[in-house]
């Protein structure tokens, strides 16, 4: 995860005001500009839309969302200060977190967490491992994924073999949803997916997630995460982070977190990561 390309989502806001009586945020010169990749939106322009609308009401500011094809970019423009906030996953953000403010973690069934899926087509009926898959071909969905790369990298190591030659081929699709279709297609023999994706897709289009098979669940790990650049002022930081959490109590708020097939945002702190640092360092991948 040196600085390039893919992959999700960040957001803003600022109190449920008016009808909880809360105080709204105070408006400021220039937009906050929001990093998002096709991880958590791809396809969803009415979606990033509405949510826009919403945290500007919200902020009193207006908002620029800037969507780019994978994490590196979103990295890049974190780093170069050309943008405020980003949804990233916790891989980037522990490579860079010395650059980086933690904003807000989603939650998903009640947790901070998710899994990654090891995938395979629905009509594979043979392959049960990993190891099954040695020799194959393998779809992934960014270099700098936890559960779309890293992990399935840690599991290759564990069985003692070589992560270069493991797969017969393996190559990226910049998206988890993408992942699926390559698996559901036939072009890859399996994948790696970020398991909050899978569940999510499959209750919106079963037709693509049941043409493929969950062989694999790996342990949890701390959700990726909404962050700030160290350039980004503390009151925005501070606010953004506010508002991420009280959209669960908010009406409007609660309908956006089930367009996302989330409960809510929550504080965290480092340790949440823990996990995925432990991934790193055992793979000497920082």
């Amino acid at each position: 995860m040196m600085r390039r390309r893919d992959l999700l989502a960040g957001f803003l806001a600022t109190g449920v005001s008016g009808v909880l009586g809360m105080r709204p945020a105070y408006a400021r010169n220039g937009p906050l500009r929001i990093g998002i990749t096709p991880v958590f939106l791809d396809n969803k322009t009415g979606f990033v839309d509405r949510w826009g609308g919403y945290l500007e009401n919200r902020l009193g500011r207006s908002i620029a969302f800037q969507q780019r094809s994978t994490y590196r970019q979103i990295i890049d423009l974190l780093l170069d200060g050309e943008l405020d906030f980003a949804w990233i996953c916790g891989y980037p953000y522990l490579r860079f977190r010395h650059a980086l403010k933690l904003v807000s973690v989603p939650l998903y069934q009640g947790e901070p967490l998710y899994q990654s899926y090891l995938i395979v087509g629905s009509e594979d009926r043979t392959t049960g491992s990993i190891s099954d898959l040695k020799g194959r071909i393998f779809a992934y969905s960014d270099p700098d994924s936890n559960s779309g790369f890293l992990v399935t990298q840690s599991q290759i190591e564990a069985l003692g073999e070589n992560r270069e030659t493991f797969f017969r081929k393996s190559f990226f699709t910049w998206a988890h949803e993408k992942v699926i279709s390559a698996v559901a297609a036939g072009l890859a023999d399996g994948g790696a997916v970020d398991g909050y994706i899978w569940d999510t897709l499959a209750k919106r289009d079963p037709t693509l997630t049941g043409r493929t098979r969950i062989i694999g669940r790996s342990r949890k790990f701390g959700f990726p995460p909404i962050v700030a650049s160290r350039s980004t002022g503390d009151d925005d930081t501070l606010t953004l982070q506010r508002v991420l959490i009280e959209m669960s109590v908010d009406p409007e708020g609660r309908t956006l977190l089930g367009e996302l097939n989330l409960d809510g945002f929550s504080r965290q702190d480092n340790a949440l990561f823990d996990g995925i640092g432990e991934l790193i360092n055992a793979l000497s991948m920082g």
